[in-house]
């Protein structure tokens, strides 16, 4: 992934952190050393960011390791300086399943608050809430408070936070699930507009936050009524059937010819008859840079690859093209023939062409 480092994984969910992250630490540890010129103040602040963030990755974890327990995995998880996402390849279509995965989440940081807040009582350290601030008070006590924020924060029921996917699953259990995510959508968006208003008179950075759930509640609802209106159609209907192939041995410059002579972006690399490979547009421009116009289709291709098939349905196909974060994916016949191509372009125009004979 661009701009990430890969800090390791855990039950192969491998987990990034963004560039913007390093950046965030920098800035905290000047203006820390700025306000007190004390490495000890460096030290703890930035330290306390470390911590907090920790209980981030452990929140994500908590989504991650729940879905799991229903054969949905994780594709990675990314720490950005405004927060950890878990990217699922899916979320549970039980209702019941994605409000224990929702939950999941928040419960962790339930926990290590209890947890914290327990031990600095037994401890006899653990001073009046009144007497804490951001900057000051026990460490371990200021994270307590954190996690409960976090709780607090990610219950609001708006996507694309956890209180959303629970207002969702919720009403899911009694609404149509495409109803049921238009309403929690509404609901979001309500709020993203009260966050805005008080944002303008009260805190400026309330209006990132409205800002943020207004996307996110029309990404989800936008999702959701794709894969709906898509459900039932075969992908015979949608794939592209007029489309250039490659061989193996051709040179790169076909592949450029081509590109520029059409819209085809992604070429399907064709040997004996047999599908061999596919070479994406990124794949060439790579290619191109490295080993010139002049090298063979071979060297640049992808050799794995995911594929359609071509009796599925058009819903199917959609989510493995979310999934493997792929343009386009080859569909083949009962007899592993090359009969089509499919896009999430090609998916888009059908259903605008839809929509439009509907009306």
């Amino acid at each position: 992934m661009r701009w990430t480092l890969r800090l390791g994984a855990y039950r192969g969910i491998d987990v990034y952190l963004h560039a913007t992250f390093l950046l965030l630490l920098g800035f905290l540890a000047v203006s820390y050393w700025l306000a007190s010129r004390s490495f000890a103040s460096v030290f703890m602040g930035v330290g306390f960011f470390l911590l907090l963030f920790a209980s981030v990755l452990l929140h994500e974890f908590g989504h991650a390791l729940t879905a799991a327990r229903y054969g949905i995995k994780t594709r990675d998880i990314v720490l950005y300086p405004i927060g950890g996402v878990a990217r699922l390849e899916r979320m549970p279509e039980d209702p019941r399943q994605e409000l224990v995965v929702a939950l999941a989440g928040p419960a962790v940081n339930v926990v290590i608050a209890l947890g914290l807040l327990l031990w600095l009582n037994l401890a006899g350290i653990l001073e009046p809430l009144r007497a804490m601030d951001w900057t000051r008070g026990p460490l371990l006590e200021r994270l307590a408070v954190v996690n409960i924020f976090l709780v607090l924060f990610n219950l609001i029921p708006a996507f694309p936070m956890d209180g959303g996917r629970v207002l969702r699953a919720l009403l899911a259990m009694r609404l149509e699930y495409t109803r049921a995510t238009q309403i929690a959508a509404g609901i979001g968006q309500a709020l993203a507009l009260v966050f805005g208003l008080v944002g303008l008179f009260w805190n400026p950075f309330l209006l990132f936050i409205a800002f943020f759930v207004w996307i996110g509640a029309a990404q989800e609802a936008s999702l959701v009524q794709m894969k709906s209106a898509l459900g039932g159609i075969p992908l015979r209907r949608v794939m592209l059937t007029d489309f250039e192939v490659l061989a193996a041995d051709d040179q790169l410059v076909r592949a450029v010819q081509l590109t520029l002579a059409g819209s085809q972006k992604d070429f399907p690399v064709v040997e004996d008859g047999r599908l061999v490979g596919v070479l994406r547009q990124d794949d060439m421009l790579r290619g191109l840079h490295e080993w010139g116009p002049g090298s063979r289709v071979v060297e640049s291709m992808q050799r794995e690859f995911q594929t359609a098939v071509l009796g599925e349905m058009v819903e199917t196909v959609l989510q493995r093209l979310g999934e493997c974060r792929c343009r386009t994916l080859p569909v083949l016949d009962g007899r592993d023939q090359l009969v089509g191509m499919v896009t999430m372009e090609n998916i888009g125009e059908f259903m605008r062409i839809e929509a439009a004979l509907r009306r």
